[in-house]
């Protein structure tokens, strides 16, 4: 009995649902962006391996 009071508790709690709806909502424009603007996608391609290749270099220094 006390199992299901816990999980009707867990149902019910909608805390943490507005944070998913706008990252929901953020990716959706982010590939509605890149699919209507090519030279955006590429742009924004670019910029993430620069990032991931900065961040690989600082933690083979790192270690």
């Amino acid at each position: 009995m006390n199992r299901l009071l816990i999980a009707m508790r867990i149902w019910k709690d909608k805390k943490g649902q507005d944070l998913i709806e706008y990252a929901l909502m953020a990716g959706f424009v982010a590939v509605a962006a890149g699919a209507i603007m090519p030279t955006v996608s590429e742009n924004i391609s670019q910029i993430f391996s620069k990032v991931a290749s900065s961040m690989g270099s600082a933690a083979s220094q790192g270690s």
